[in-house]
Order: structure tokens, then C-alpha cells, then sequence
């Protein structure tokens, strides 16, 4: 009874309330943060007094790849610019929030099952090449990630079943990338475990922490997903949470990142809807979910 009550409050705190879905699809509102991350946003992200040092740290940039990789622009958002996106402002290195933030993970490093590291490595290795081709031999693979998230709610729920649905996701998620590399350029954040030498990150990563792109993703797709099915929006939205958590539980990601790759995923989905192509795109999305979003049982 207790792990089911829990859920139904779990559930609860991430649908949207009946006001909100009475609004436009471009003025979703972004659900409070839960847990830990409500936990660490009381803490303070200002730089210290005697930071100064410790503060100039930065991800070094690497001018040639930061051009490959934001040399895919946008297909939908073309009028956007990355100041349109309210993103927070990184917590400083020397900020009382990093130091607890630094624990958590430590608190993490110490509790994490062999079962929570299986888990997360796998989850790593769950994103969409966006320069894959048709010809590859990872091509389908690439293909069914973009259905990692809501992957519970049916059979059907696959790249096969829904052609149309899979050229949508694949054309926001180089959307997405274009704006998650600009911000991470932007803020240029170290790793926790650049910070915090006890930390064993699981995972080798060689660029920008701040926001999460895997996080990032998993709630884009968990919020457009939910405008196809609302009623497993709890589902899509736990999904994304357990991506940006299975980053943390790596050692790879701050809260921080994942919590500003909710934010920043909730904007960037409030401007697809308010793109005239994307809802052109969409609505033949809808018409797709319409015949074969369901368990073939007869």
C-alpha cells in the first residue's frame, strides 16, 4: 500500500493541473522541482568571497568540434536565439550549492547498486546519431532511442509502427542538440569530478556539463510525447527523470545540469508549438497515433 500511495503522489506532482491543459500547448507551465533538486535549489549559487581561483575553472573550448557540432542548425526553431531561452545561471564553482551538490553525488557514489550502474551505463548509451544514415548498421538502433522514453506504454510504440513520428522526433532532436551545444559553450562548466577528486565518474566524457543533454532530450521528447497521449504524460515525465538521474548516479552530471535541462526543455517545447511547420508536422503525427496507437489484439 505504501509503494502505491507513493506512486499515486509521484504521478500527481508531475501532471499538469486541468487549468494548465485548458491553455495553449505553447504556454505549458514547468511543474516545481521535487526531491533533491528542491533540496539543493535553497542552497546559494553565488561565487565565495575567497573563490576567485577556483571559479575561473572552466571546460577548455575546442573551437574545430564546437563548428561540427553546431554546424547542424535548426530545422524548426530557425528564428530563435539562445537568449530567448531563460535558462538559470550556473551555480559558481565556489558556490555553497556546488559543495552540496559535490555531496550528493558522493552520497550517490557510496549507495549505488551494481543494478543502478548497469542501469545508468546503458542509459548512456541511449541518445540519436543525428548524422546516422539509412545505410549504417546502428541506423535502427539509433532509430528505437528515440523511443527510450514512454518505451512501457505499448508494443506499437516504435520507429517501425510509427514512421512519421520517428522523422519528428529526429528533426527536434537537431533542434534540441544545436540549443544544448550552444548553452554548453556558453556556460563552459567542469564536470563534478574535476571538482571533487573523490568522485569516480563511470563514464568518460569530454565536453560540457551544463545543461544535460541526455536529460535535456528526455524531457523534450517526454513533453511532446505528452501532447500525443496525455494520459501517460506521468510515464514520459518519469522516464526523462530516471535519464537525468542515471547521469548523476555516473558521477558525470551536477543536479544542477540535469534541473536546467528540465527548464530549458519545457521553453524549448513551448516554441515548437508555436512554430507553424512543426505543427503542420504534428498534426500528421496525430493522425498516425490516431490509427495505430494501440495493441493489435484481434
Amino acid at each position: 500500500m505504501k509503494r502505491t500511495y507513493s506512486l499515486i503522489l509521484f504521478l500527481n506532482a508531475f501532471l499538469l493541473p486541468a487549468t494548465l491543459l485548458a491553455q495553449g500547448r505553447d504556454s505549458r507551465l514547468l511543474t516545481p522541482a521535487l526531491g533533491h533538486y528542491k533540496q539543493l535549489a535553497a542552497f546559494d549559487s553565488s561565487p565565495t568571497p575567497d573563490g576567485a581561483e577556483l571559479d575561473k575553472l572552466k571546460y577548455p573550448f575546442d573551437a574545430p568540434l564546437a563548428e561540427r557540432r553546431l554546424s547542424l542548425k535548426p530545422i524548426y526553431l530557425v528564428n530563435v536565439k539562445l537568449e530567448d531561452f531563460k535558462v538559470p545561471e550556473m551555480p559558481a564553482n565556489s558556490s555553497a550549492r556546488t559543495r552540496a551538490e559535490l555531496k550528493y553525488l558522493m552520497a550517490l557514489q557510496r549507495t549505488r547498486t551494481s543494478e543502478d550502474v548497469r542501469t545508468s551505463l546503458h542509459m548512456a548509451n541511449v541518445y540519436y546519431n543525428l548524422r546516422v544514415k539509412p545505410t549504417d548498421t546502428t541506423y535502427a538502433r539509433y532509430r528505437r532511442n528515440l523511443f527510450q522514453i514512454g518505451r512501457s506504454i505499448g508494443s506499437w510504440f516504435n520507429p517501425d509502427t510509427l514512421p512519421l513520428t520517428t522523422e519528428l522526433m529526429a528533426r527536434v532532436w537537431q533542434d534540441a542538440s544545436y540549443f544544448t551545444w550552444s548553452l554548453k559553450y556558453h556556460f563552459a562548466r567542469v564536470r563534478p569530478y574535476k571538482l571533487e577528486t573523490g568522485l569516480r565518474n563511470l563514464e568518460e566524457t569530454n565536453w560540457e556539463a551544463y545543461p544535460s543533454g541526455h536529460a535535456a532530450n528526455s524531457y523534450i521528447n517526454a513533453y511532446v510525447f505528452s501532447e500525443l497521449a496525455s494520459e501517460f504524460a506521468a510515464y514520459f515525465v518519469k522516464d526523462a527523470y530516471d535519464m537525468a538521474h542515471s547521469r548523476e548516479i555516473l558521477g558525470v552530471h551536477y543536479p544542477s545540469d540535469s534541473e536546467a535541462s528540465r527548464i530549458f526543455a519545457r521553453q524549448f517545447v513551448n516554441k515548437l508549438f508555436q512554430n507553424d511547420q512543426f505543427l503542420k508536422d504534428f498534426e500528421k503525427v496525430k493522425s498516425e497515433w490516431a490509427l495505430y496507437a494501440r495493441e493489435k489484439l484481434d
